[in-house]
């Protein structure tokens, strides 16, 4: 099988045809990463009986004209899903489908274009969707190191390096501790002129709004391991249309295993192309029963759950080892590269652990850290990682919360600080290390604790932090018996 190649809109597209007589319903992915990485999933959807289309975006690769991430591609993709349906090889039915920021350009067609020009599925994998929302957490945190990766690989240029940041960083390893974080480009060397408005952009959930108003099916998937699992899950949740499935696996945002004990190749695997190919052909026929359904990987175990089990609440003992009384110092911040803890010195976190776990626990559901603390500057980032650590002497982190605090200086509060949603069997004799520091970096930018912005901001000064052991609560979602397992592709095509 070969495609062609044809321009659509002035955009290019490949197209590949089943070896059959038409016509045949047709899957598009619309992509900035370069449309021929996607040969071998175009020949795994025309073995199954579907077209496949996918389409370089506007200024990416092939396509002419300028990229601006995160614009265009509602016109664009309309145009394009029009002239496929005019095409005699198509049947009229169309399934939208992508990964990361391929699936923002499925979900806008999708929840944003025009009747005519919206697919009849949607297929939304390890979701990117919007700038706002890959930019900052819910509590407005910059995720720097992330963003910064994607905008030098990808950023105002029609081609992509994968390794730019992290061949810069070699090159200088303090780079992303230069400030201001605006003039990152120009020690990249390069020019991104989106990259200070990407931290303008406050619009975060604007997609998940809309998912209420949504009138076709969506499989959404994504990793326990991907930084945007929580925007996977609430995009699930708020679906409006005729049913959404969700398979969340214990994987990264490439959708392989990450490392630890959930990278057993042989533990929940799929045939994700040929589960996608049933979920589309039962999708396109309406045979979905209505409503919300799903499995999600019980990370430690080989057991798949239904996508509705949450446990009960459960709040381990926790036992102050040091640092109730702390220095947040964004000149040296607690790293979220490594989970190396120092065991001398002036404290630059809180650091709690609870005993060893008397049985196995399967912790299901959103976990949260409850915190009465202050901080003596007017600006204040809390960070709050949660470790196991194993019998064999393992540390695997768990679950990573920062939250943007305005407190007045000086003065305990009470707070909370969501840690995401957590499907983990911890064995007997686990135990858990909470970390309370005020830096996360550079997974995030470094709170300056002087009330200026962490993008624009010249002067970092050190923050005394005091947090209260006998206040600070661990809650953990908790199922009290053991699991009923069930198959992942039986609950996504039910």
């Amino acid at each position: 099988m070969t495609p062609f190649t044809t321009t659509v809109t002035g955009l290019v597209t490949d197209v590949l045809l089943p070896d059959a007589d038409g016509p045949f319903p047709c899957v598009l992915v619309r992509t900035p990463y370069d449309r021929l990485r996607h040969r071998a999933e175009m020949r795994g959807w025309a073995r199954r009986g579907f077209a496949a289309a996918v389409q370089d975006v506007r200024g990416r690769h092939a396509s002419p004209g300028e990229w601006h991430p995160y614009e265009n591609e509602t016109a664009d993709g309309a145009a394009t899903a029009r002239w496929i349906r005019r095409q005699p090889w198509s049947d009229g039915r169309l399934v939208a489908t992508g990964a990361s920021y391929a699936a923002h350009c499925a979900l806008v067609l999708a929840l944003d274009a025009p009747a005519d020009g919206r697919p009849d599925a949607v297929v939304a994998a390890v979701p990117a969707l919007g700038a706002a929302d890959t930019a900052r957490e819910p509590s407005g945190v910059e995720r720097l190191a992330a963003r910064a990766g994607w905008w030098a690989a990808h950023g105002d240029r029609h081609d992509s390096d994968d390794g730019a940041l992290a061949k810069a960083r070699a090159a200088d390893p303090g780079l992303l501790a230069h400030l201001p974080l605006t003039a990152l480009p120009r020690r990249l060397g390069r020019d991104l002129p989106s990259w200070p408005g990407l931290w303008h952009r406050r619009e975060r959930g604007r997609l998940v709004a809309r998912a209420a108003h949504a009138r076709l099916p969506l499989l959404a998937v994504g990793g326990h391991h991907d930084h945007f699992a929580q925007d996977t899950v609430a995009l699930w949740q708020h679906w409006g249309g005729p049913s959404a499935r969700l398979l969340l696996g214990p994987w990264g945002h490439n959708l392989t295993a990450a490392p630890g004990p959930d990278a057993d190749p042989a533990a929940h695997r799929v045939d994700l192309g040929d589960l996608y190919a049933r979920w589309a052909r039962h999708a396109l026929a309406g045979a979905l029963a209505p409503g919300a359904r799903g499995a999600v990987a019980l990370g430690g175990s080989p057991l798949w759950l239904g996508a509705g089990a949450e446990g009960e609440p459960y709040a381990p003992r926790l036992r102050l080892l040091r640092g109730a009384v702390f220095t947040a110092d964004p000149e040296r911040p607690v790293s979220s590269e490594h989970l190396t803890v120092p065991a001398d010195g002036t404290p630059d976190r809180c650091l709690l652990v609870t005993p060893p776990l008397p049985r196995p626990l399967d912790v299901v559901g959103p976990a949260q850290v409850v915190l009465r603390a202050a901080a003596d500057t007017p600006a204040a980032d809390w960070a709050a990682r949660l470790t196991a650590l194993t019998a064999g002497g393992r540390a695997e982190r768990l679950a990573v919360g920062v939250v943007r605090r305005t407190d007045p200086p000086g003065r305990a509060t009470g707070f909370t600080v969501p840690l995401g949603r957590l499907a983990r069997r911890l064995p007997a004799g686990t135990r858990l290390r909470l970390e309370i520091a005020g830096h996360h970096f550079p997974a995030h930018a470094r709170n300056p604790h002087t009330g200026e912005d962490a993008v624009t901001a010249l002067r970092l000064t050190a923050s005394r932090r005091d947090v209260d052991p006998a206040g600070t609560v661990l809650r953990l979602p908790v199922l009290r018996s053991r699991p009923a397992a069930t198959d992942p592709a039986q609950e996504i095509l039910r």
